[in-house]
């Protein structure tokens, strides 16, 4: 019963007042919804671990670009336009963009809201259906993450809405910022909220790193048909970033990449983390027996 009014508590605060489904808020609401299951616990054992590191990821990209202020604003519009002669934001944008929102703004929007909530729905769906590639799904994301935050901070780059402010190319309008404001979303208090954004984090892009591996997650694990359907969404990330001035085609190409990388990459990472930390998880198994048995004596003794 707690459970479920948590659960409904939480889904009606977010739609009385709208926010933007971060990780904290999120871990919160998925307590509940684990708790009418019997699986409180064991949520928490298994998501808590990524909430809290794509928290310490979020803070360090936070400071990046005060740790490296030689912002760049010229590679990612020069390899754009080498490639298809204009820039492909400008070029949708006059097409698309009629200064007032349009239906396809939001519908090009709203999936990358879901920032957050399709790796950790992923990493449900995993749970109940290919446990055994759990732990490599959730740590992939991690990696990927923490690739991108080593890149923002050795090579802090402004995305299309910044370098155009700054005149470096032609007008680009910021979209999204349109659509926060049609939608009503706003940042509701929470941990994350508090966390200082990187408006410089723009090489590569990880909304296209972590959609590009959802979508090779679900095209390996659960075949041709059902990869087929969940490309609809990095696609839709890839064009609508792309369009509403967030990131430049080279962005969402490099992230890609990462996420290929970050796929292959990653078990090697966890075999390499066990051979590393498990002579000292097996050293502290087999001191605990010796540990209890002194613990025991000392309280008989007293």
């Amino acid at each position: 019963m707690l459970g479920v009014i948590g659960a409904v508590t939480c889904l009606g605060i977010f739609i009385n007042d709208p926010s933007f489904p971060t990780p904290d808020k999120l871990i919160i609401f998925l307590f509940f919804v684990f708790m009418i299951y019997g699986k409180a616990l064991e949520g928490l054992r298994r998501f808590s671990p990524f909430i809290i590191l794509v928290i310490i990821y979020e803070s360090f990209r936070g400071i990046a670009d005060e740790l490296n202020d030689h912002v760049n604003y010229s590679l990612a519009p020069h390899i754009d336009k080498f490639l298809f002669g204009n820039l492909p934001t400008a070029y949708l944008q006059h097409h698309l963009w009629h200064g007032h929102i349009q239906w396809y703004d939001v519908a090009l929007y709203l999936p990358y809201t879901l920032h957050f909530v399709i790796p950790l729905g992923l990493g449900i769906l995993i749970w109940k259906t290919r446990d055994k590639y759990f732990w490599q799904v959730m740590n992939s994301f991690l990696v990927v993450a923490f690739a991108c935050f080593l890149t923002f901070l050795i090579f802090p780059a402004a995305p299309p809405w910044m370098a155009s402010n700054n005149h470096f190319i032609e007008p680009i309008t910021r979209i999204s910022s349109h659509v926060w404001a049609v939608l009503g979303l706003h940042n509701f208090p929470s941990i994350y909220n508090k966390i200082t954004p990187n408006l410089v984090a723009a090489v590569p892009s990880q909304h296209a790193a972590w959609a590009a591996l959802f979508f090779i997650f679900i095209y390996k694990l659960y075949g041709k048909k059902w990869g087929l359907l969940a490309g609809l969404y990095p696609l839709t990330i890839f064009f609508g970033t792309v369009y509403e001035g967030e990131h430049y085609v080279f962005d969402i190409a490099l992230g890609i990449l990462y996420a290929i990388a970050g796929y292959f990459i990653t078990p090697y990472i966890m075999v390499w983390g066990r051979k590393l930390f498990m002579p000292f998880i097996t050293k502290q198994v087999d001191l605990w027996p010796a540990r209890k048995k002194r613990f025991t004596a000392k309280i008989w003794h007293n």
